[in-house]
C-alpha cells in the first residue's frame, strides 16, 4: 500500500478578505473532488492570510505510479487557475514497508 501526500501553496490573485479567499479556494477543492472522487483534499494552511493558501491532497494506490499519475494530474487542475498562482509544490511517498 502506498499513501501520496501532495501540499500545495498558493496565491490568489485580486482577494481582499477571508470571505473572498473562501470563495476562490472552495470551487478548487470541490473541482479536484468531483474530478478524482478517491482522493482527501481540503485547504490546510494559511487560515488567517487572505491571499494566501495550502491545499492539502492524498491518494491510497497500490502502485506507486498511480499515487504520482494521480498526484500529478490534481497539480494540474490547480496550476491551471487564471486566478491563482501555485507557489509552490511538496510531494511524500509512504509505504507499509517504512519503519
Amino acid at each position: 500500500m502506498y499513501v501520496g501526500a501532495l501540499t500545495l501553496d498558493i496565491l490568489l490573485g485580486d482577494v481582499h478578505s477571508l470571505k473572498q479567499k473562501r470563495s476562490v479556494v472552495r470551487p478548487i477543492v470541490a473541482e479536484i473532488q468531483r474530478r478524482f472522487p478517491g482522493v482527501a483534499v481540503a485547504e490546510t494552511g494559511h487560515n488567517d492570510l487572505h491571499r494566501r493558501a495550502e491545499i492539502g491532497v492524498a491518494v491510497v494506490s497500490g502502485s506507486p505510479v498511480n499515487c504520482d499519475e494521480v498526484l500529478d494530474a490534481c497539480e494540474r487542475v490547480v496550476a491551471f487557475h487564471p486566478e491563482i498562482e501555485l507557489l509552490s509544490s511538496r510531494r511524500r511517498l509512504f509505504n507499509d514497508h517504512e519503519e
